[in-house]
């Protein structure tokens, strides 16, 4: 495996740089590509992580990724310590530009490039499928797809961890404020807002004991999708929480299951 640190991607005047990890195969012919987007909420995480269940992975998933036969491309963007919505699809829009126009360099297939997030990450991916072009598949696990629905989902299924209605919530920092004070924002933010005839097909990850983030807001993104007669895969995955957090097996079951979707949409 190739592997290139700290890539400098785009310069935001007033801003840190911006910085991406590329992993790729050892070999002259031309590889499929996945841009990875890490979580947290938004408000912290960085390319490096896949998420703290995945911390003991040796090697990481994305350089067992990258062993597969794919080139890897993780990406930070701008938190919103930093910046609100839309800095950060802008951020990652911007990585998949700077990948397109290096793929000759990189030995990447322009028409094999997927995209495939966590959390956060999952939101954005689902996003950057869903508003660029050139995108072959997306992957989101555990993602926000909702932000205006998200309260009544979270109220519903008794989540109680973290108030998404609330003034500091990780939604309302992202948005600026509450989504019902910024409903146009809030849709802006909802990747079920932006689904359209042409999205790329999509593979939907989470679980039913999610804490932090209702699977419902997983299925309002698969009903959206279905609607338009995009082909969605959602798997639910019983009792599994956010991050997989104390199940490593349904961390592998996951994992295993991204790579045959990117293999087989990839191929």
């Amino acid at each position: 495996m190739r592997f290139w640190r700290a890539v400098e991607y785009a310069t935001v005047p007033g801003f840190r740089p911006l910085l991406l990890d590329v992993y790729r195969p050892d070999t002259r012919a031309a590889v499929p590509a996945v841009i990875f987007v890490h979580g947290g909420g938004w408000h912290v995480g960085s390319r490096s992580s896949v998420g703290p269940t995945f911390a003991d992975w040796l090697p990481s998933p994305l350089e067992q990724l990258a062993g597969k036969g794919f080139a890897v491309v993780s990406v930070d963007y701008r938190l919103t310590g930093e910046a609100r919505f839309p800095a950060q699809l802008d951020d990652v829009t911007t990585a998949l530009a700077w990948l397109r126009d290096r793929t000759d360099e990189l030995g990447i297939d322009p028409q094999r490039i997927a995209v495939w997030g966590e959390s956060a990450g999952g939101h954005l991916a689902a996003l950057l499928g869903l508003t660029a072009e050139g995108v072959a598949a997306v992957v989101s696990w555990y993602g926000p797809s909702d932000l205006s629905e998200f309260p009544s989902d979270a109220a519903e299924l008794g989540i109680s961890v973290a108030d998404p209605s609330a003034p500091d919530s990780r939604e309302a920092l992202l948005l600026g404020g509450r989504a019902t004070e910024v409903p146009e924002l809030a849709a802006q933010a909802s990747p079920v807002a932006r689904v359209h005839e042409n999205a790329p097909p999509f593979l939907l990850i989470h679980g039913t004991a999610d804490r932090f983030v209702p699977h419902r807001q997983s299925q309002r993104l698969a009903e959206a999708l279905e609607a338009k007669r995009v082909d969605v895969r959602l798997r639910l995955l019983a009792g599994a929480d956010h991050l997989w957090l104390g199940s490593p097996e349904t961390a592998r079951t996951a994992f295993d299951l991204t790579v045959e979707f990117l293999r087989e949409r990839l191929a």
